[in-house]
């Protein structure tokens, strides 16, 4: 899990960039707006429209910019021409990608798609290629804090497991489902999370132990988060401590 958390530390720092130039929010408000139109509107009662709204809000976007999205989903309109597309592929060194795209234009998605993973080693694969590698569950992770007492409450919650890494960390693991309800049990206890969301979480990792395999396969994650169409990236690449160490410098 150790790797995972590494992984997790640069993707944040890619998000919280990407903040600062609206991409998140405009990514953000999309998926509200087909959640709320596939789920409904009550928060309580959709998980998926739940977790994002938790993300959104994380981000420091307001409940009412949050509001007008969840009402235009509920509406319909222009959420009906979104499709949701998840475009599987490898990069450099057997490192296993899943790419979930919101898109009223799959042409144009899959081609920039491709584009992002051919140039940069890896290559775009067939449905069902790398999905059976993940598997879908929320994380709760709190960078310290009385591992016992979260754990206590986790369970007890509902929760499926409680990880606790060795730099101190600890990860509360979740089905998509019980997420919400588990994070308002940690928050009503004091507990609230440094990072919470549901996502894709792989089964196997792929080693890198190489630094120029290692910036080829950042980068191409990197140009896949940037493309207006795709809403998340997730991986199995496991950077080894020292090519970590080499992609902070």
């Amino acid at each position: 899990m150790a790797g995972h958390s590494k992984w997790a530390n640069i993707k944040h720092r890619k998000a919280r960039q990407d903040a600062s130039k609206g991409k998140v929010f405009t990514k953000y408000l999309r998926e509200i707006v087909v959640a709320a139109q596939m789920g409904g509107a009550s928060e309580a009662d959709n998980p998926r429209l739940r977790a994002i709204v938790s993300k959104a809000l994380s981000a420091n976007m307001t409940r009412d910019v949050i509001n007008r999205a969840i009402q235009r989903g509920v509406g319909g309109g222009d959420a009906d021409k979104v499709q949701e597309i998840t475009y599987e592929g490898y990069g450099l060194g057997g490192v296993a990608v899943l790419v979930e795209t919101m898109t009223d234009n799959l042409k144009r998605t899959v081609s920039d798609v491709r584009h992002a993973f051919t140039k940069c080693g890896g290559n775009l694969g067939t449905s069902g290629s790398v999905d059976y590698l993940f598997s879908k569950r929320g994380e709760l992770t709190f960078a310290e804090g009385d591992e016992d007492k979260i754990m206590d409450i986790a369970l007890e919650a509902g929760a499926d497991d409680v990880i606790s890494e060795a730099d101190g960390t600890v990860i509360v693991i979740t089905s998509p489902h019980n997420f919400g309800h588990i994070q308002d049990a940690l928050e009503a206890a004091g507990l609230k999370a440094d990072h919470a969301e549901v996502t894709m979480h792989p089964s196997t990792q792929a080693e890198i132990t190489d630094i120029e395999q290692a910036q080829k396969i950042v980068k191409m994650i990197d140009m896949l988060e940037d493309l207006d169409d795709v809403q998340n990236v997730y991986s199995n690449v496991h950077f080894s401590d020292e090519v970590m160490e080499s992609l902070h410098k």
